[in-house]
């Protein structure tokens, strides 16, 4: 990363992890993406089960594997050998420990806001899991709610939709939000957190790099 662009988010990183904090959200800024693994550690708890949303950002920072390399007991869609069992799975995890996920955007004033196709990783933001965990890189921060909406619909959405080699959803062909009502669209709930009930239940682990999407 850009030495310049480093030093911006040190600086701006803690400001929004103050902001999220008077919205009651538990929230953390760590400078360096080698030091989240351990702060991941500390905030779950060794007896719960844990699972997740699809997250590009947890896949890239190793966290699953060392999850599962510390003994915690996984609930993971990725080991269904049916679509019947995925949803049973995918339902298993609302009820589960803590559900790690990352937040499509943050504003600078500490609201979340998510989009979701199928709608199970807002739902659990929503309500189910004792222990909400998401990790956000400072690519995900924005000025406000209008551009967290532009950000997601206009950028985050279309990038995701190119990892789902099937769908024909016009994004993943254009590359372009088309405002589309195509059954293969991401698109279908969205999501706007502006404070967390009961306090302290979504814990924000805030990276002071580029991470997902």
């Amino acid at each position: 990363m850009l030495e310049p662009l480093k030093k911006r988010n040190d600086l701006a990183g803690p400001k929004v992890v103050e902001a999220l904090k008077k919205r009651h959200f538990e929230a953390y800024y760590i400078s360096d993406s080698k030091d989240v693994a351990a702060k991941v550690l500390e905030l779950i708890p060794a007896d719960h089960s844990v699972s997740w949303g699809g997250t590009m950002t947890v896949d890239a920072l190793g966290i699953k594997k060392m999850l599962a390399d510390k003994g915690y007991k996984i609930i993971d869609r990725a080991t269904a050998k049916s679509p019947e069992e995925s949803e049973e799975l995918m339902h298993q995890a609302l009820n589960c420990g803590t559900f790690l996920m990352s937040s499509n955007a943050i504003t600078e004033t500490g609201e979340l806001f998510n989009i979701d196709g199928k709608g199970n990783r807002v739902a659990a933001l929503c309500y189910g899991p004792k222990n909400i965990l998401i990790i956000a890189g400072m690519n995900k921060i924005v000025k406000d709610m209008d551009a967290a909406y532009s950000r997601v619909r206009n950028y985050a959405a279309p990038v995701n939709n190119q990892r789902f080699p099937d769908s024909k959803a016009p994004c993943s062909l254009t590359g372009e939000c088309a405002n589309c009502l195509s059954p293969d669209s991401i698109c279908c709930q969205f999501v706007e957190t502006r404070m967390c009930r009961p306090e302290g239940r979504i814990k924000i682990i805030l990276v002071g790099e580029d991470l997902g999407i």
